[in-house]
């Protein structure tokens, strides 16, 4: 099932894009990220996905009181990530009625820990790998880890997750298309479903990514908030396309 996934990514309680994950290199898009929520609800959506980007930079989630009103004014679920790196973060979002958690720095630095949360919580983690050059990045996209992605994806893969969701930094929010290639190794390294995140730029990209094995989604944000892709044509034509 392959489901076209609109991205809200907040910082200082806006609705912002960065570029290529920089702090420094955002774009203020919308001031009440709630309402651009509800917005891609009623355009279509049967999930958002909700970034705290203050809390991937600081380490902790800063705009929960954000996301519980987005959780409470949806009826589709809500995925989160953003700076989860402790289990009170996972239990205050969990509480608050998110769906699925994206965990990225705890499952590279501390896989025993991680593993504790996934047994914890079972298919409700999606492990976030943010890649740079073929290797895992950390803490907000800021360090390299030096393990390359799919061997990091591998590892994790035994584990009681979701699934992944698979970043290329280096095309994230450039609108220059995704790394297909990249999609496509790290995707076919994993057992669990793979979303793809970085560089949707147009209907064609989307439509591209639904036909690699095993990729279940994709995230799209740039695109949607520069009118490159319009949601309701992507969900008709790729969405509903790949899953009659």
């Amino acid at each position: 099932m392959f489901r076209v996934i609109p991205a809200v990514d907040i910082k200082g309680g806006k609705c912002v894009r960065l570029y290529q994950g920089k702090a420094d290199a955002e774009k203020v898009y919308f001031e009440n990220p709630v309402e651009v929520a509800k917005r891609w609800e009623e355009e279509g959506a049967s999930i958002i996905h909700v970034v705290d980007l203050d809390g991937a930079f600081e380490g902790v989630p800063k705009n929960l009181p954000i996301v519980k009103e987005i959780v409470q004014e949806l009826s589709i679920p809500v995925q989160f990530g953003g700076g989860v790196r402790t289990r009170k973060a996972l239990e205050e979002l969990f509480k608050a009625g998110v769906s699925r958690v994206v965990v990225g720095t705890v499952a590279v630095e501390e896989p025993e820990l991680f593993k504790k949360w996934t047994e914890e919580f079972p298919g409700k983690l999606v492990v976030g790998i943010d890649a740079k050059n073929g290797i895992a990045t950390t803490r907000g996209w800021v360090e390299l880890s030096g393990i390359p992605a799919t061997e990091l994806a591998r590892n994790l893969d035994q584990l009681p997750i979701w699934g992944f969701v698979y970043t290329d930094i280096s095309r994230d929010g450039t609108l220059t298309s995704p790394n297909f290639e990249e999609v496509e190794k790290f995707a076919s390294a994993v057992e669990h479903p793979v979303i793809a995140s970085g560089g949707v730029s147009s209907l064609e990209d989307l439509k591209r990514l639904s036909k690699i094995k095993n990729v279940a989604g994709a995230i799209v944000g740039k695109a949607l908030y520069e009118g490159k892709v319009n949601l309701k044509e992507a969900i008709e034509q790729v969405e509903r396309g790949n899953n009659p």
